[in-house]
């Protein structure tokens, strides 16, 4: 068993952090709003502006001067005040709050929360310090406490699972995540903390079934074959500061325990053409997989529409006990490069070496190659669309070298109705024991109808299937699967 400690601090932050944004005040919040809402327009300095009013062109949002309305200059105020001009790509000027808002009033518009890495629009951050594009719709509750902005967001799915064929199976679970986020301005940069927790350990630490996909143990003996493994508990938990060089540069450090190294493109449950799909692509352990590492310190450049990191971090995948906080240790590394060069479009290629990443195999390292394209266009009223494509290639050594493709594509109409879309392509060597690489390829589609709403919640219905292209010599294990899941969605944003 790994050694694993529980640093006490950083969990009661993080439960603390968690019960505060999650606790309702929407009584409070009514009184303040209809108390005060004059007052704090006259704070903001443009008169009529509303917090609590949703901003309707979420795709250009300022940087945030979160000073709390103190006057004290500094050499770099004209940046700080700069950098309410958004990057080249096509901005607006933003929102300067000289004054707080109400404690605890909430809203949920973007328009006034900077980047926690740099002077652009929240939007473009994704999970850990990857990026996206800033078309991207805001998805999130905000609030100010004194001189914190935070925010918090979370989507929890209720599935029936059906995967077909001799190697198939059934299983009803849980599974989603919670985010809390809060920053503030500290000296000449921007200060934020992290924490995001996951319902997945209770649905067994044998995951729930899906064909084709590989990775993990669920008991520190045998492989996780057909099967998606549970995440952490703690998915992430992490402390970022980013210090503002130009108007549209900045220099920035990012560390987690757990946290998400730069390598990759964002997370699948965090990218728009992947979030509304209950089931993990069978290419994670090819593009996203180190998104839970126990371990990891990111430093990097901003350069207007560029971004240039590295990581040192622990490249052991997490083990079977999904409720703790492992011991970390830097034994690997990893270089990303992220361009955005329009407002739809977010471009990553990044390189990453992990030693000795699965526990089962502690001789073998992994070299990892990855490259994706994320395009995402809003369209009429409260439509937005939002495809991505990448590839990743795994060398084990000593072992193979393997290729995963992906393109997954999902569109929202009228913030109710949901369809998606995914296609792979991957390269096994370890569906059957001692067996050649096979390349298989599997296609889901599915949607999602949001039967009810609220200002900050929706609930939804929906379900996908699944159909696979297996090679000949796979056939009699598997036959000619179908797999099929249905589901009750609850996302707040």
């Amino acid at each position: 068993m790994n050694t694993r400690f529980l640093p006490r601090g950083l969990f009661a932050s993080a439960i603390v952090l968690a019960l505060s944004l999650s606790t309702g005040r929407a009584e409070d919040i009514l009184k303040e709003l209809e108390a005060g809402q004059s007052g704090h327009a006259g704070q903001t300095g443009h008169g009529s502006h509303d917090a609590a009013k949703p901003s309707h062109d979420h795709s250009a949002m300022p940087g945030m001067d979160m000073g709390g309305g103190k006057s004290k200059k500094s050499p770099h105020d004209d940046h700080k005040q700069a950098a309410h001009d958004m990057p080249a790509g096509g901005t607006m000027q933003g929102m300067s709050h000289g004054g707080a808002m109400p404690a605890g009033q909430t809203h949920s518009g973007h328009e006034d929360m900077r980047g926690y890495l740099g002077p652009y629009p929240m939007v473009r951050e994704a999970s850990g310090t990857s990026w996206q594009p800033d078309t991207t719709p805001h998805a999130g509750v905000h609030a100010t406490y004194g001189e914190w902005q935070t925010m918090y967001h979370a989507l929890f799915n209720f599935t029936y699972d059906h995967q077909g064929g001799p190697r198939g199976g059934d299983k009803t679970f849980a599974s989603g995540m919670f985010m809390g986020m809060a920053q503030r301005r500290l000296g000449d940069g921007t200060f934020g903390l992290r924490a995001m927790l996951s319902p997945d350990p209770f649905m067994g630490p044998s995951g729930y079934p899906l064909l084709l996909a590989t990775g993990e143990t669920a008991d520190g003996r045998t492989h996780l074959v057909e099967r998606q493994h549970p995440h952490e508990l703690f998915m992430e938990l992490a402390a970022t500061y980013s210090y503002d060089i130009t108007k549209n540069s900045s220099a920035f450090l990012y560390a987690g325990l757990p946290g998400e190294p730069a390598l990759g493109p964002p997370a699948f449950m965090h990218r728009l053409s992947g979030m509304d799909m209950p089931e993990a692509p069978i290419t994670h352990h090819w593009l996203d997989s180190t998104h839970i590492m126990f371990g990891v310190v990111t430093a990097g450049v901003v350069l207007d529409t560029w971004k240039f990191e590295a990581s040192a971090f622990k490249g052991r995948e997490p083990d079977q006990y999904r409720y703790d906080i492992e011991a970390p240790r830097l034994d690997s590394f990893s270089g990303r490069i992220s361009w955005n060069p329009i407002r739809e479009l977010s471009l990553q290629v990044s390189y990453g070496h992990l030693h000795s990443p699965e526990q089962l195999e502690p001789d073998r390292n992994e070299d990892r190659f990855t490259m994706s394209a994320i395009y995402t266009q809003p369209f009429g009223k409260d439509n937005v669309w939002s495809t991505t494509a990448a590839w990743g290639r795994k060398i084990v050594k000593p072992g193979n070298t393997l290729d995963g493709f992906i393109l997954e594509t999902a569109a929202i109409f009228k913030k109710t109705y949901t369809v998606f879309a995914r296609a792979e392509r991957v390269q096994e060597d370890e569906l059957v024991h001692d067996a050649p690489i096979y390349t298989v390829n599997k296609v889901s589609i599915g949607g999602i109808y949001d039967f009810y709403r609220t200002d900050h919640a929706k609930f939804g219905i929906g379900g996908l299937v699944s159909f696979y292209g297996l090679p000949g010599d796979l056939k009699p294990l598997y036959g000619d699967p179908t797999s099929a899941m249905a589901f009750l969605r609850l996302k707040i944003e």
